[in-house]
């Protein structure tokens, strides 16, 4: 069937809005109607061949919409159901067997290679292939092709246009704070940089009943909606001479938790710094590869812990319909932090995310 996508077919230059032919569903697979998709740095990086995936490709990896049709093995899903399409596992590997899905071994070629396993493509103009299936999916697109595995049902009565982001950043920020973190009631939480996945967990964090809950970043603006929207102290990174002292200040003994979304080694050396005995930092911020940082090994020494979390270590199937549910009942009230744009303004979006005009970036598609 013809569709109509975004496409990037060279590194660091603008998306395309083209015309393109996307394949019928194989039997485990679903045709999505995306209503719309969320735009993550991801996209762009990917893009810009930090992943190597192959051009010309089309991307997006946080779509949501409604099911077209499904192939004849298909069992979970119907026509006219809502999906959010969550991130891919290969569930052979041996951390796949451990119900550990966010971290499968397999997960980058799964993502970032542009075909489905088999090394097959969705989609294609005039015959010839444009690599898609990113994070098995390629949501820049009227259509998708997504696998019954990584499909998430959800509420109708859900508004689509803002649940695609809880695929990827939404589940990100989220799901560090309640699937790892754990927090208990009173805890002091800290966050480092109150963007898409930074906010997520600190709406997260004042579900979980934190406190006091701490954001920090460079932009006013954010840190203004990040009070709004349940922080009880702003920093601004840019006008403080000392983070680590700002923070023990407001807490005493440090934080219980500190999430790293900036993926500055300065940073992230902050965020362990601002820790109590025995807390601990979770790093989400996306670094390239060689990125490395110091660490005081005797302070780690007092129990304090610092480890990586992709994806929120999420059950998607679990967590977005329970996300979905936060943001029905106004505790998770992401449009507070979304901006909706055609997809004819995919560019726009992008450079708006990049100059920090807007938080979320989602893509409605025509209909």
């Amino acid at each position: 069937m013809q569709i109509t996508a975004a496409v990037a077919r060279e590194r660091f230059s603008p998306f395309g809005i083209e015309r393109l032919d996307l394949c019928d569903p194989r039997p485990d697979e679903l045709l999505v109607r995306i209503v719309a998709s969320g735009m993550c740095q991801t996209d762009q990086h990917g893009r810009d061949g930090y992943y190597n995936t192959p051009l010309p490709a089309v991307f997006g990896h946080e779509g949501a919409g409604v099911v077209a049709a499904v192939g004849k093995a298909v069992t979970q899903f119907a026509p006219s159901d809502h999906v959010v399409i969550s991130f891919p596992w290969c569930g052979t590997c041996s951390n796949c067997k451990r119900r550990m899905e966010a971290h499968c071994q397999n997960n980058f070629d799964l993502k970032m290679r542009g075909t489905r396993p088999d090394g097959s493509t969705l989609m294609s103009r005039d015959g010839a292939p444009v690599y898609s299936a990113f994070f098995q999916q390629s949501s820049f697109a009227t259509y998708a092709i997504a696998n019954e595995r990584f499909a998430v049902k959800v509420r109708k009565d859900a508004p689509l246009e803002l649940l695609g982001p809880f695929a990827c950043s939404g589940q990100t920020g989220a799901g560090a704070v309640l699937n790892t973190m754990r927090p208990e009631p009173g805890d002091a939480f800290a966050v480092f940089g109150v963007g898409a996945v930074g906010l997520s967990g600190l709406m997260a964090a004042r579900i979980a009943r934190c406190d006091p809950i701490i954001a920090i970043d460079i932009h006013d603006r954010r840190l203004a909606l990040a009070r709004e929207l349940g922080a009880t102290h702003a920093i601004n990174h840019t006008g403080c001479t000392d983070i680590v002292a700002a923070i023990r200040k407001i807490t005493g003994h440090g934080t219980r938790f500190s999430l790293e979304t900036s993926a500055q080694p300065a940073v992230l050396r902050e965020a362990v710094e601002a820790l109590m005995p025995a807390g601990t930092c979770v790093l989400l911020g996306s670094a390239r590869a060689g990125t490395e940082v110091s660490l005081e090994m005797p302070f780690l020494q007092f129990g304090r812990t610092v480890r990586g979390v992709i994806q929120g270590e999420s059950h998607p199937r679990e967590l977005i319909p329970r996300l979905v549910d936060f943001l029905m009942q106004g505790t998770l009230p992401v449009d507070r932090m979304t901006t909706l744009y055609p997809l004819a303004d995919i560019n726009r979006a992008a450079r708006d995310s990049n100059e920090g005009a807007t938080i979320k970036p989602v893509l409605r598609m025509p209909h």
